[in-house]
């Protein structure tokens, strides 16, 4: 039997050279800068209310910023843009008067309506003509609006079958319920009776979104014969 190989080296690292291997890995290896990021200010806005796009983890030595509306810098897009040295303001084909640029390069915007909701993108621009752009969205809750009631016909033969549809623009997506001369049917976006001479009448739909709060109604008057 040959000689056993010798056993492997045994490294012993005291709790203080450990921590101070640490501590030289932390001196050496600065953390990297963070991301700038937009976060709105609420994520979810109702129409009509107000909403503010804040702008986190700012670099330094900073001469201005650009707001434009959606994902490209188009010169149609632009909202406003803030110059920091003058502290002036430019208002861009895309400005509506209601948007307010801040010095800390947040953007507010007043009133919001159904058009406003989407993505906006500010670019940031560094001394040296370096430039970032980073790119926002919130979402918008909005109607619903005034429902529309679709029906194949308006006369009807008894024993036939009715059908009704309903739709109101609305995020979130609406909720719908049905009244025949004010009296509740039923709730749902269709409504298929089997039906008689009674079920003639000025048929209700009621759409109603939960988010705004808001409700509206439209009628339609189906005849039996």
């Amino acid at each position: 039997m040959g000689p056993l190989s010798a056993p492997p080296c045994t490294l012993h690292i005291t709790w203080k050279e450990l921590l101070l291997t640490v501590l030289l890995f932390i001196f050496w290896n600065p953390p990297t800068t963070a991301q700038v990021t937009i976060e709105a200010q609420p994520t979810k806005v109702s129409e009509g209310k107000d909403v503010l796009l804040l702008v986190h983890n700012l670099p330094q030595n900073l001469t201005g910023y650009i707001w434009y509306k959606g994902q490209i810098m188009d010169l149609h897009q632009f909202i406003t843009a803030y110059t920091i040295d003058t502290e002036t303001i430019i208002s861009g084909p895309a400005y509506s008067g209601r948007e307010t640029v801040y010095s800390n390069a947040s953007l507010l915007i007043q009133n919001v309506t159904k058009n406003d909701t989407g993505s906006y993108t500010i670019q940031i621009i560094k001394r040296g003509d370096k430039i970032k752009r980073v790119t926002g969205h919130f979402t918008l809750y909005h109607g619903p609006h005034v429902p529309r009631i679709f029906s194949p016909l308006t006369y009807y033969h008894s024993g036939r079958t009715l059908y009704l549809s309903c739709f109101a623009d609305s995020n979130p997506p609406a909720e719908y319920c049905w009244t025949i001369d004010g009296k509740f049917l039923q709730s749902g976006q269709e409504l298929s009776p089997r039906i008689t001479t009674e079920h003639s009448g000025l048929y209700g739909c009621s759409a109603r979104n939960s988010a705004t709060g808001r409700e509206r109604s439209t009628f339609k008057r189906i005849k039996v014969f």
